[in-house]
């Protein structure tokens, strides 16, 4: 039989698409938002993701934020819940009371469709989709019909994701998304994190205020932030809940994670189109981190930035945008 599968299972008692291809596997949870919670490299037991154990599956359903690769529609925080759009005002629930504000969207927990999957030559593969229209829950708070697309494959170059956005409607929508990924430091057995160097290609950091929310200012990076832009820093040298611009770097967006021990580096390559970089390292404890590729500014609607400077995407009807990222081993 072909080490190179692509079957339904279960993740700790969740509906799962897995994925094998060589040394790799991962594993996609379709009811979870189209998560992908696990990507692996079993010939060198290396975990690349931050996965829930079987105690945190609960609260990992419940907020599905700080495991896997979850999806944010629309992404991060909006004062008030308010959402100006085209002239009117959609509302969101303010579902962080510490700040007053809606975080994090509302397809991160939605059931994907599983599309299709299947094992190639050179890749094993699923696609997922949610369809939002008037049936949806989504539909309450985002009144548009859209399709979301997800495709993740692994093959002998590590993890490609593809996401796709089509309005399906008839007016004009926002695309604004993130990735809250969540990456192990350390995901080599026997390194620690001490052993960890990041690189991401960040440009300014946004001044937030008490409500988490940019100002429109910024902020002077510190010693450790442009080292972080240039050779690499100690992931958790303090806590980290920062908002940056996104400045590619030889052409591509990414993170870079070095095991100075293992001599390798685990790359992140997020695609040109996020504007704007996250970075959550939960209080600086060791263990993992949350490099987040986000399209548009935190509460952007709500600023009066140009709209392409902050990533205030907006899709036509019929109109379809897409971008790919990649994760591999170098």
């Amino acid at each position: 039989m072909s080490s190179n599968q692509a079957y339904r299972d279960t993740y700790q008692g969740e509906p799962a698409v897995w994925l094998k291809f060589g040394r790799y596997e991962a594993v996609l949870l379709p009811e979870v938002g189209g998560n992908l919670i696990a990507f692996r490299d079993t010939e060198n037991g290396y975990a690349f993701l931050h996965e829930p154990t079987a105690e945190e599956m609960p609260a990992f359903k419940a907020r599905p934020f700080i495991h896997g690769i979850p999806v944010l529609f629309p992404p991060n925080r909006f004062e008030d819940g308010k959402f100006p759009w085209n002239g009117r005002m959609l509302e969101f629930p303010v579902n962080e009371p510490a700040t007053g504000n809606h975080l994090h969207g509302f397809v991160h927990s939605e059931t994907f469709e599983v599309e299709d999957f299947g094992a190639t030559a050179t890749e094993s593969y699923v696609v997922a989709a949610l369809k939002v229209d008037e049936r949806s829950e989504v539909y309450k708070y985002l009144p548009f019909r859209f399709t979301l697309r997800l495709r993740y494959a692994i093959g002998a170059n590590g993890l490609e994701q593809q996401f796709t956005v089509v309005n399906d409607g008839d007016e004009t929508m926002p695309c604004l998304f993130a990735f809250h990924t969540s990456v192990n430091a350390p995901f080599v057995p026997g390194s620690s994190a001490k052993d960890y160097r990041l690189k991401l290609t960040i440009g300014e950091r946004w001044h937030m205020s008490e409500r988490m929310l940019p100002t429109g200012e910024f902020q002077p990076l510190s010693p450790n932030e442009e080292a972080m832009k240039g050779e690499g820093v100690y992931p958790f040298f303090e806590s980290l809940d920062n908002h940056y611009t996104a400045v590619p770097q030889n052409g591509r967006n990414r993170m870079e994670l070095t095991d100075t021990k293992a001599g390798l580096t685990l790359v992140y390559d997020a695609g040109t189109s996020y504007k704007e970089w996250m970075i959550w390292n939960n209080g600086a404890t060791e263990g993992f981190f949350c490099p987040e590729p986000q399209v548009s500014l935190v509460n952007a609607p709500n600023t009066d930035k140009p709209a392409d400077e902050i990533g205030l995407f907006s899709l036509a009807p019929g109109e379809i945008w897409q971008e790919r990222a990649r994760i591999y081993v170098k």
